[in-house]
């Protein structure tokens, strides 16, 4: 029997692949459902250069990993890894806008100019650095380094080791709960 046989099934082509380590099994296999990966990945993604990247994406993610798995059905498998990639694209390209977006918000923002000298007298400056310490630890560093430090997103993951998304959550939630410490405090 040769590589190109076709009349394997998936589960013969998916055992021949894991016994014998030949990616072109693998290959054969997963080139079955191309058509079904790109349409999946086209459908969720709106993008035909990001659903082509995905049918790639995801064969270079599975070869190294593919023997490690146990698959019943390869077609409800493959359909399930692609749809979660694609949602996992999704995330990836939302996040990316909303970076995007940000600096807008962030420029407008009452918490930003709380930071800025000239702009509070010494009640807001008081009041705003011991709500600082209220913070816990994580949201009170990211504030930190994002406003005091002027460090950008990347520079906070890098120094801090947390992922993106964790920064910005701190972030978020540390203005928030700026915001309510520092009503609290001023309208006393």
């Amino acid at each position: 029997m040769t590589l190109r046989d076709t009349t394997e099934s998936d589960e013969e082509l998916l055992l021949r692949f894991k016994k014998t380590g030949n990616s072109d099994y693998f290959g054969q296999l997963y080139n079955r459902y191309i058509p079904l990966i790109y349409g999946l990945s086209l459908k969720y993604l709106q993008n035909t250069e990001l659903a082509q990247d995905a049918v790639m994406d995801i064969f270079e993610d599975l070869l190294p990993k593919i023997a490690n798995y146990e698959i019943r059905e390869f077609r409800t498998w493959i359909y399930s890894v692609a749809k979660n990639h694609a949602f996992h694209a999704l995330n990836d390209s939302k996040l990316t806008k909303t970076m995007e977006i940000i600096p807008e918000i962030v420029e407008s923002d009452d918490i930003i100019s709380l930071f800025e000298e000239e702009e509070t007298n010494e009640a807001h400056r008081k009041a705003l650095y011991g709500c600082m310490e209220q913070l816990p630890d994580v949201q009170r560093d990211a504030i930190r380094m994002f406003f005091l430090e002027d460090m950008s997103y990347a520079d906070i993951v890098e120094t801090t080791g947390f992922q993106l998304k964790s920064i910005k959550s701190h972030i978020q939630n540390g203005k928030r709960n700026l915001r309510i410490c520092l009503d609290k405090k001023l309208k006393r």
